[in-house]
């Protein structure tokens, strides 16, 4: 490093003393050239046999070129970086990706270059070597006179001990800090890199609560360098910090205005090109990157250079040997135990290489231990800590399973971070049979129970990958091949632990993460019976399909939940094929065959009985094959819920799926507003074997004869007794055809909802008939409806007769005031079968609730239920309330709630509730809205439990959340 130092500050500069860096003025070369200064790790030993130090440097050597020393193309650094015969792709790949890099520009004045740039992307996508690639090119742009850079690892900072910030950057030189200062005080352009900001390993909040601006006071590293990023030191320095998404948002709070830049790593054709450059045969190349695009998590992952050159070297093998890729690329877990295995295949017919079993397992220990403690480099005391001998490492380190850090001597990283998660999930399983002592136990590494925490993983993001790994490893094939090339005896109390139950209700430990989540898992192990095991006691299913990869899982899991009984599924966009074109220019896997097992189900399982399909993307071929699952004659479904299905015709095969349906008794269809579902529905109520119970349809908006034909339908249908037609655009004219057939004798119809079905007055008359003659009708919900008071009045008349049996009445906002209350309580104030009437946000006033009250005064009442919320009632409103509740036997709820009472008004309330003859138990009360600045008002509601004061002091409940309002 020193000799590399004088490569850069010394050269040709006789006045330079030993040691100390000459200044500007003492050579024309140094004021006119362009340095660079690299500290701390971009220096590295000279190469055995090579004479010429490996340094990350342009050394001036041509003549001056209006200003500026004339420098040679600098050496490629990553020769030595990715594997040889690539070196070149990925000097291309870096830079491309550096046109990202903005200061870079020499275009850009200082002015308008930003001061910070953080470059952030999955793990092995090329940040540290963009950054390297940046900081070599610091050089060759900049105009000023004089500049410097430094690089600053974050995983070395973790193994350093406290120190100032001039011994931080010149770590490796510690003789020049003076100089180094003396630099960066006269330097018009400091560049510093900081790599690897999520591997910080720092307490929670730490970075953000201790700066230090003092260069000679000792703090430790970490806190050296969040004093850097906020500028606590070198302020006018241009930062360049690479992360991984999970530090980004805490790496924000430290930095001002960054420019933030996603490394991606390989594109599509970066990744083919890898491919074609790695196999012999185009066509097989090919062949295997198809597998790979079929797993998604395989995909993402090749994104990262050295894990796409894995892909390329296990499919090569398998394929050489006359395996089909994609049965190795079908799980994650199956891919990297091919490559480890590939790795040291015995000889044909000869034993497993037991000699490795000992190095394996130490192997796993460290990548355990650094999956719990978040590292990924290791020195020699971290193996010392472990028991784990370097020598024990050595066989992966041939195979390129592990490799030395090049930037850090004495140190040891996974050749990607998935390939030790996957040895940490290993760990797991290599634990001996019968072994009392949990083997991580003198370490950092916790139980497989912790592995499946929420709080866990959301601390720790590289726990879910692993644990994914762990299922796949607990089948019995990978099992088998652990044993016969390692000579390896796995343990079973990983999986036992996860599928543990204290009762049968108890879900195992494993469903801690969620149901989309142990899917994924339990396709990794490819394991019918352990699936079976983990899913006996699932009842209940909410599937959200956002990727093709969630079909898959959800496809090979539910046909193996026995006991399975309700199913909610969502079918996000792309992920099923929405026309028969584009299945056939698909790049991935045919999904249609996966959505024909998950299906499947619907036919197959005796248990499930109810079914909800929402705001789903199911294309015209997914859809026949949804209905010929359904129309089965094994299908046992009784309750279906479609909503926001596309496409709109969906819903007529849907339709015809249930004609005669043995079992289906409730059916929910949330359509859009023009749909031509009415007629197939038609087909299904008129059907003999129709066994629908309730029925919802809506928002619908059909012609006039199509309502014709449904209502028509109802007639010859003898088992709906709920309809529910909300948000529909029935009108009056509707509204009248529906009353027809409703007043048939044999019309089964009991509960009727028509709430915001655009009606008025003139529908009351038929309603109002319908009442009289149609003596099955017991609810009615016409709520939303401008009725007004003349319709009201209307439906009073009716309301009279003897023969009427309305238990239920929702006139929730209808436009009614006092004159349509002075109606309804000469109905309430006689002999009446009337028991439930809503006349929330009806601005019904002082004389319409005293109408009221004199109407519940009257012994016939046999009022049960009464809500009046948002009625536009004052305090003088309570006086004629408390007198009614004193004298009414009937009423045991009232709903006062958005209204005005004041504390004098329950004051008046509270008077006829002391009364033991009060049969009132709940009393719901909340104030309007208290003004701006006043805080919200609180919500009260009184559940009496019996009658009288007696239950007033432990049943009162006042949720307050700011303001007074009620006292």
């Amino acid at each position: 490093a020193k000799a590399a130092f004088s490569l850069s500050w010394g050269l040709d500069m006789p006045d330079a003393g030993a040691g100390r860096l000459a200044s500007p003025e003492a050579s024309p070369w140094l004021a006119a050239g362009c340095l660079l200064c690299v500290l701390g790790l971009s220096y590295q030993d000279t190469k055995e046999g090579d004479g010429k130090p490996n340094v990350l440097l342009n050394i001036p050597t041509g003549e001056e070129e209006g200003g500026r020393i004339a420098t040679d193309k600098p050496t490629s650094p990553w020769k030595s970086r990715f594997w040889p015969d690539d070196s070149d792709y990925f000097y291309d790949v870096t830079q491309r990706s550096q046109k990202l890099i903005p200061f870079l520009s020499p275009h850009m004045g200082p002015e308008s270059r930003p001061h910070t740039v953080v470059l952030h992307g999955a793990a092995g996508v090329g940040k540290t070597t963009l950054a390297k690639r940046c900081l070599l090119d610091w050089t060759e742009f900049r105009l000023g006179p004089l500049h410097c850079a430094f690089y600053l690892s974050c995983r070395e900072l973790n193994h350093m001990a406290p120190c100032t910030f001039a011994e931080l950057i010149s770590k490796d030189c510690p003789e020049l800090q003076e100089d180094v200062l003396e630099v960066l005080a006269q330097a018009e352009s400091a560049l510093f890199v900081v790599d690897g900001f999520d591997e910080l390993r720092v307490p929670a909040g730490a970075l953000t609560h201790d700066t230090c601006s003092d260069w000679k006071q000792q703090k430790p590293a970490p806190i050296l360098l969040s004093s850097l990023l906020k500028r606590k030191m070198v302020a006018k320095a241009t930062l360049l910090v690479t992360t991984r998404p999970g530090a980004l948002r805490e790496l924000l709070l430290l930095v001002e205005q960054p420019r933030l830049v996603e490394v991606e790593g390989f594109s599509e054709s970066d990744r083919e090109a890898c491919f074609l450059r790695h196999f012999e045969d185009q066509d097989q190349a090919r062949q295997a990157l198809d597998a790979v695009r079929c797993n998604p998590v395989l995909l993402r992952l090749s994104s990262a250079p050295a894990v796409c050159q894995l892909l390329c070297t296990c499919l090569r093998l398998q394929m050489q040997r006359g395996e089909d890729p994609s049965l190795a690329c079908q799980t994650t877990t199956s891919l990297f135990l091919r490559f480890l295995c590939s790795q040291f295949t015995p000889a044909p017919g000869g034993h497993p290489q037991c000699h490795l079993r000992e190095p394996l397992e130490a192997l796993c220990l460290l990548a355990a231990q650094g999956l719990w403690t978040q590292l990924s480099l290791f020195d020699r005391e971290d193996l010392g800590r472990l028991g784990v001998e370097e020598a024990d490492l050595q066989p992966f380190l041939d195979r390129c399973v592990l490799q030395r850090d090049r930037d850090c001597a004495g140190c040891f990283s996974f050749v990607h971070v998935s390939v030790q998660q996957f040895l940490a999930a290993m760990f797991y399983v290599l634990r001996c049979p019968g072994e009392d002592e949990w083997p991580g136990s003198g370490w950092d590494i916790r139980g497989v129970q912790e592995l499946f925490s929420r709080e866990a993983r959301a601390g720790n993001p590289l726990l879910a990958q692993a644990g994914r790994f762990l299922w796949g490893l607990l089948s019995a094939a990978r099992a088998w091949e652990l044993e016969t090339t390692f000579g390896c005896q796995t343990s079973s109390e990983a999986k036992q632990e996860l599928l543990k139950r204290t009762s049968e209700q108890e879900q195992p430990v494993l469903w801690a993460v969620g149901l989309r989540e142990v899917f994924h898992c339990l396709y990794e192990s490819q394991e019918e019976e352990l699936v079976s095991d983990a899913t006996a006691s699932l009842q209940e299913a909410s599937l959200h399909l956002m990727t093709s990869r969630d079909l898959v899982h959800c496809s090979f899991c539910l046909r193996h939940c026995g006991d399975l009984q309700r199913l909610s599924l969502q079918v996000a966009k792309g992920v099923l094929p929405e026309e028969e074109a584009a299945l056939e220019s698909r790049h991935a896997q045919n999904p249609l065959p996966f959505w024909t097992d998950l299906c499947s189900v619907f036919s197959s399982s005796k248990s499930l009985v109810l079914l909800d399909i929402s705001q789903s993307f199911l294309g015209s071929l997914s859809v026949r094959t949804l209905c010929d699952q359904m129309a089965s004659a094994t299908c046992c479904l009784q309750k279906v819920v479609l909503k926001d299905i596309s496409p709109a015709g969906a819903y007529q095969n849907f339709c015809l799926a249930f004609r005669g349906h043995k079992t289906l008794t409730q059916l929910i269809l949330q359509v859009s507003e023009q749909n031509d579902v009415l007629p197939s529905l038609c087909e299904v109520l008129s059907h003999p074997k129709c066994k629908l119970q309730c029925l919802r349809l809506g928002p619908c908006s059909a012609p006039t004869q199509q309502w014709a034909g449904l209502f028509l339908a109802l007639q010859a249908n003898h088992s709906l007794t709920c309809l529910d037609l909300s948000d529909s655009e029935l009108q009056d004219g509707g509204a009248k055809l529906l009353c027809a057939g409703l007043r048939h004798p044999k019309c089964p119809v009991q509960r009727l909802s028509l709430e915001n079905c655009h009606l008025t007055e003139a529908c009351c008359s038929d309603l109002s008939a319908t009442l009289i003659v149609g003596q099955r009708l017991t609810h009615l919900c016409l709520a939303k409806n401008d009725l007004g008071d003349g319709g009201v009045k209307t439906l009073c008349e009716g309301l009279r007769y003897p023969e009427c049996r309305l238990q239920a009445l929702v006139l929730w906002r209808c436009s009614i005031t006092s004159e349509g209350c002075v109606h309804l309580s000469t109905v309430l104030s006689q002999e009446s079968s009337l028991t439930h009437l809503d006349l929330g946000l009806n601005h019904i006033g002082v004389v319409g609730l005293r109408a009221l009250c004199g109407a519940l005064k009257a012994p016939p009442c046999g009022l049960q239920c009464l809500w009046l919320w948002g009625c536009s009632l004052t305090p003088f409103s309570c006086k004629d309330l408390s007198s009614a509740l004193s004298s009414n036997r009937s009423l045991v709820t009232l709903d006062l709630g958005q209204n005005t009472l004041g504390f004098e008004g329950i004051k008046l309330l509270c008077e006829a509730l002391r009364l033991q003859q009060c049969p009132l138990r709940t009393l719901r009360y909340r104030p309007l809205p208290a003004p701006a600045g006043l805080g919200q008002a609180p919500t009260i509601t009184l559940d009496l439990g019996g009658s009288g004061l007696s239950h007033l002091g432990a049943s009162w409940t006042c949720d307050r959340q700011g303001g007074s309002g009620c006292g």
